[in-house]
């Protein structure tokens, strides 16, 4: 059986070794050029073999300059893959160190200070390989690869730290923000008593809600007299904000309300608006009611006596709330009157762009409107006055001062005190008036100034 198997396998080998070396021989043949011809061997000549081997290189070259480019390239697009790795860990070291500043965090800063330094070490690094082209070019793909994770891990960081600043921040933020609301309701509940004070239902309440028919001085009606004043400039300054919305030329309306007159200010123009309400609202002061006449009115007394309950009745009630309850009271018809009266159509039409509350006045209702609710809150103050005057006895009654009037401490009040002073600064001996602001009132034998302007 051994021979046999060793017979049968022999021939085998046999026959691979042949084949190598045939394989062998063809190789040789074809790099030194010995080719078989007509059954004899032609053997070239070493020059033959020579130029052989020069055409078989440059049949290669080719490849091998192909090759060498796309590893140069990789090997580039691995530096800079490194390179902008390196800057995003920069980024984010400087990230960390402006995080430890705020708070101020000593050990943070020490270590996010050293990452920084550290960083740009590598930086400076790639930069000299790159001037000494020492550009690493072994496993280019690898190196590419690793410096992209590199580059992810490092916005990853600088995008957390910007987090965690947004949410310092947000805190910061919010502890403002409750701060602030603490001081608003703080100053709103400062407003609320102000305007306790100031309005008809909180000072007039205290000054008044006390006081009787009989007990009634002129003290209290100059009280008031200050509150109506305060009330007629919220409505002016309203008026005017209303008509620099619809673009009005403000300096040509003072000049047509108060003709003639030079303004020590350009902010005084708003005393020609004051006097121009005050003269519609007050037209007929002295009259006893709008809507009766004298020939129905009860006696004296009664009457006095119904015009101090009148006014004890309204002070403390919101103009819109008791136009709404007594929409045909005498005050209903006054407020009427005064707004169809002060607001002409074509100014309505200016600011409004329409006649809408013009046309529900005039049917009888009340626009819900912040301008005339602001306008009301005025018309109440006066029909106040007004109810207060007709309580005295003697009623009060209204006077205002022609123009170029010489000015007197005892009846007038300026508005401004600029007319007082000469070109020169020396004070000047006869101001003069231009016009009346605000009309003054005599009960009795005392007088409540009037508040003119001084030219």
């Amino acid at each position: 059986m051994d021979s046999v198997d060793r017979s049968a396998v022999t021939p085998n080998k046999s026959k691979s070794r042949l084949a190598r070396t045939f394989a062998k021989v063809l190789h040789i043949r074809a790099v030194t050029g010995i080719a078989p011809d007509d059954g004899i061997q032609k053997i070239n000549s070493p020059e033959n073999v020579k130029s052989n081997l020069v055409k078989n290189k440059s049949h290669l070259q080719p490849f091998d300059d192909e090759d060498e480019k796309l590893c140069s390239r990789a090997a580039t697009e691995a530096f800079v893959a490194k390179l902008f790795a390196s800057v995003s860990s920069v980024k984010a070291a400087y990230a960390q160190l402006q995080y430890a500043q705020s708070p101020y965090d000593p050990d943070g800063i020490q270590t996010a200070d050293e990452m920084v330094v550290s960083e740009l070490k590598n930086v400076s690094e790639l930069k000299q390989c790159y001037l000494k082209k020492q550009i690493d070019e072994s496993s280019p793909e690898t190196t590419q690869i690793l410096a992209e994770i590199q580059e992810q891990k490092s916005l990853l960081k600088t995008y957390e730290i910007m987090g965690k600043k947004l949410d310092s921040q947000l805190k910061l933020k919010d502890s403002e923000l409750t701060f602030l609301r603490e001081k608003l309701e703080e100053a709103n509940k400062e407003n609320k008593l102000l305007e306790k004070r100031l309005n008809s239902s909180g000072q007039l309440s205290s000054a008044l809600d006390n006081v009787h028919l009989s007990s009634l001085s002129p003290s209290h009606f100059i009280t008031f007299v200050r509150q109506t004043i305060k009330s007629i400039r919220s409505f002016v300054r309203l008026l005017i904000s209303e008509m620099e919305s619809a673009e009005w030329d403000l300096d040509a309306a003072a000049s047509s309300i108060e003709p003639g007159v030079a303004f020590w200010k350009n902010s005084h123009k708003c005393y020609a608006f004051e006097s121009f309400v005050c003269r519609e609202m007050f037209d007929g002061f002295n009259q006893p009611d709008y809507s009766i006449s004298k020939e129905s009115l009860p006696e004296q007394k009664k009457r006095r006596r119904v015009f101090f309950e009148g006014f004890r009745e309204l002070k403390s009630v919101k103009p819109m709330d008791y136009l709404a309850w007594k929409p045909k009271s005498a005050f209903a018809k006054f407020c009427r009157a005064k707004y169809l009266t002060l607001i002409h159509p074509k100014m309505e039409t200016s600011l409004f762009g329409n006649l809408d509350q013009r046309n529900l006045a005039n049917a009888g209702e009340y626009p819900e409107t912040t301008f005339f609710a602001a306008f009301a809150e005025m018309a109440k103050r006066i029909w106040l006055l007004h109810c207060l005057a007709l309580s005295f006895k003697p009623e009060a009654s209204i006077f205002q001062v022609n123009k170029r009037s010489r000015f007197s401490e005892v009846y007038m009040e300026s508005v401004s005190e600029e007319a007082f002073l000469s070109s020169d600064g020396s004070p000047e001996s006869e101001p003069r008036v231009a016009f009346t602001v605000f009309p003054g009132f005599r009960i009795g034998k005392t007088a409540v100034q009037c508040q003119v302007y001084l030219c």
